[in-house]
């Protein structure tokens, strides 16, 4: 997507006014009287997301009212001006007022701009409504915000057929090239000695498994390690998912396009750190080489886990990178993956659960993502449960029976294969948008990253 923003001057923009249903009145009596004749005549008042272009002498059009929510409402939407892209005839446009947060509502436009139109006839022609960034913003940071997003809802929106593991490779090994960054991947049987969980969720698929390992920065810099989960398509395995579950598989490599996306903003902000990106990419497949049910495999920390379900694979690819990440001792370690219906039942779609053991970090992560809009709500690693991975004839079970605190376990499993990071964070996330929001379409999402961003640029600024 080619970031809708414009340097035409000012003076030759359409000026857009926010309001709030209580400033309305103020701003109505301002207006020339022809503009509140109109006004009146449309019921204009104010409320959030409502919006009326108001014509100039000439027939044009001389100003954009659009209505925001209250200060402080219970359920106002930082994002609200991402409506407008979808709203305004083309052209070029500016703030003629603050919004309540100027920044996020310039990301929020910027993200109600996007359209995925890899396969769409037009697909690289600019966007019809344009916005000339307004003044005392950090356009570069924006732009490097607006791209990684861009990024990762391509990579998600990609069908299978074309986004496998050798194509979430490539991505990889681009985004590697543009920045200096070194890639280098392990593939199909090489995986079998040293990431013998990766090997057993994507031998069955006729597209080879393998293993991403992006580097960049200073070796001397603070260790910043990313594992995304990477399986571009989960049909469940012999678990087979019922085909209504199955229809949006395509996301389920989301953390990994999230982890290319933090990573981007990373290598392009230039932050102290040694960045070190791991994706097990794989197609958890239906075939006669898939694993089995009660199957058991040693991980590469050579913990044995029994297969309680085939449609539990995340977890699986994610242990043993997550284990070759710990060997490397960094000082944060993060995961990124759509792991678990059990989270969006608890949370919905818009509000992954986060885990870590560090109340500093928990703190400064949960503060952040408030800041950027962008929602995370920390659960608990509750030592109690983590009994039930327990199995009857391995070291542990990668599906506990009963169906109770999927989320929960799934991190407790997780946590098994991180001993020496000096911090680790786990976010469960779910990469789609299943009903369009503002600055929000519908499909693949970038989730979790911008606030991890933030929280990064802050440590290592």
């Amino acid at each position: 997507m080619i970031a809708p923003f414009d340097a035409a001057p000012d003076h030759d923009a359409t000026p857009i006014a926010f309001v709030t249903k209580s400033s309305w009145p103020a701003v109505r009596d301002a207006l020339p009287q022809q503009a509140q004749q109109f006004a009146a005549a449309n019921n204009y008042q104010g409320k959030p997301g409502e919006f009326l272009t108001l014509p100039a002498a000439g027939g044009s059009i001389g100003q954009v009212l659009f209505g925001l929510d209250e200060p402080g409402a219970k359920a106002a939407d930082p994002f609200r001006a991402g409506q407008l892209p979808k709203l305004l005839p083309p052209g070029n446009y500016r703030f003629a007022n603050a919004p309540h947060d100027l920044r996020l509502a310039t990301l929020a436009f910027a993200f109600g701009s996007y359209k995925f139109g890899r396969y769409r006839k037009g697909k690289d022609e600019p966007p019809a409504v344009r916005l000339v960034p307004p003044i005392g913003l950090d356009q570069a940071e924006i732009n490097r915000i607006v791209a990684a997003t861009t990024l990762a809802r391509d990579l998600i929106n990609t069908p299978a057929n074309d986004m496998g593991p050798e194509q979430l490779q490539q991505a990889a090994e681009q985004l590697a090239a543009r920045y200096g960054a070194e890639c280098r991947c392990v593939i199909g049987d090489e995986l079998q000695q040293g990431f013998p969980l990766i090997h057993a969720v994507g031998m069955a698929s006729v597209r080879a498994p393998r293993l991403i390992d992006l580097t960049w920065g200073d070796p001397d810099d603070p260790k910043v390690t990313l594992v995304g989960k990477g399986v571009c398509f989960d049909s469940g395995g012999l678990d087979l998912k019922p085909s209504s579950a199955m229809l949006i598989m395509k996301k389920d490599m989301g953390g990994a396009a999230n982890v290319l996306a933090l990573a981007q903003m990373i290598m392009d902000a230039k932050l102290k750190l040694r960045l070190r990106v791991l994706i097990p990419a794989v197609e958890n497949a239906v075939g006669g080489g898939a694993m089995r049910p009660l199957d058991v495999f040693r991980s590469r920390k050579g913990v044995s886990v029994e297969i309680g379900n085939t449609d539990a694979e995340g977890r699986l690819v994610l242990a043993d990178a997550l284990a070759y990440a710990d060997e490397d001792k960094p000082e944060l370690l993060i995961d990124l993956g759509t792991l678990t219906g059990a989270a969006r039942v608890a949370l919905g779609p818009d509000l992954p659960p986060f885990y870590t053991s560090d109340d500093t970090l928990a703190h400064e992560l949960a503060r952040c993502a408030a800041a950027e809009n962008d929602p995370l709500w920390r659960m608990p690693l509750w030592a109690p449960y983590d009994s039930w991975l327990d199995s009857k004839v391995a070291d542990l079970n990668n599906a506990p029976s009963g169906g109770f605190a999927g989320s929960i376990t799934c991190a407790l499993f997780l946590q098994r294969f991180v001993e020496a990071a000096q911090h680790w964070l786990h976010v469960d996330i779910y990469g789609w948008t299943p009903k369009p929001k503002p600055g929000r379409p519908e499909g693949g999402e970038c989730q979790a990253a911008r606030a991890l961003y933030k929280l990064l640029s802050e440590r290592y600024g």
